[in-house]
């Protein structure tokens, strides 16, 4: 225990002495994660508004570029719990924030029911994060661990089925058979999994003092911008991207 102690003191230390290029790093890479996401709806949206006829539910290209920011935003929320140990939140504001998240996504629940009553978003991004962030947190100072029961339960996720959780009061589990009709799907398994990885991750990067993402430390404010208010922009950026749209190429 005494030496656990030790090690998270100077895990601590290497993030106070790292701390500049850490938020840097650490925001521009989930600016980068926002970016691609408003990519992907622009052409999501010119779909919806029929200007474009892009396949996202059975064409390589879109799958594959769904898949690739949801891992980020994933992974960096397991980078971001261990920041948050690292920092020293207080439980109060780690439950505050979980509770930010949850409203956020039962928000987003209500404004997709309006635009897509028969494919509402029951279980997206925003309730995985939630849900998982409250699910990961007592293995966050055990990388090892967390790293571990990561992987079992991506390969668990990506390669188990079972009608069973077919059914929507399962389905956010995951092991479906097929996709349910939703038009955001980010089920515990496999998402949780790159949670845990995500804190793995995190946990070398403090130990090693950030210094695989100190180039980042240079990326332009705006893209950091993002980084840093993330949710905010996750919220509004869809209302006005596709509000824009609708003038432009509304029918």
């Amino acid at each position: 225990e005494e030496a656990r102690a030790v090690s998270r003191r100077r895990q601590r230390a290497h993030a106070r002495a790292a701390k500049p290029a850490r938020r840097t790093a650490i925001d521009a890479l989930r600016g980068a994660a926002i970016c691609l996401m408003i990519a992907y709806h622009f052409a999501f949206d010119l779909r919806y508004l029929r200007v474009i006829a892009a396949d996202f539910e059975r064409d390589p290209f879109w799958l594959g570029f769904r898949a690739l920011i949801v891992t980020s935003f994933m992974t960096l929320v397991g980078v971001s719990l261990v920041l948050a140990d690292v920092a020293g939140i207080s439980r109060v504001k780690f439950w505050r924030r979980i509770a930010l998240i949850a409203a956020c996504a039962l928000a987003a629940t209500a404004g997709s029911y309006l635009v897509f009553p028969s494919r509402y978003i029951f279980f997206g991004i925003l309730h995985c994060i939630a849900v998982a962030s409250v699910l990961a947190w007592p293995l966050v100072r055990r990388p090892g661990i967390a790293a571990a029961a990561g992987l079992a339960i991506v390969a668990a996720g990506l390669l188990l089925s079972h009608p069973a959780f077919d059914h929507r009061a399962l389905s956010w589990v995951g092991f479906t058979t097929t996709k349910p009709a939703t038009e955001d799907y980010v089920p515990l398994a496999p998402w949780l999994g790159v949670v845990l990885i995500g804190i793995a991750l995190g946990r070398a990067l403090v130990a090693t003092g950030f210094q695989a993402v100190a180039p980042l430390a240079a990326a332009p404010a705006w893209l950091t911008w993002l980084g840093r208010h993330s949710l905010a922009v996750y919220m509004v950026h869809q209302p006005v991207l596709l509000g824009a749209l609708w003038v432009l190429f509304g029918r």
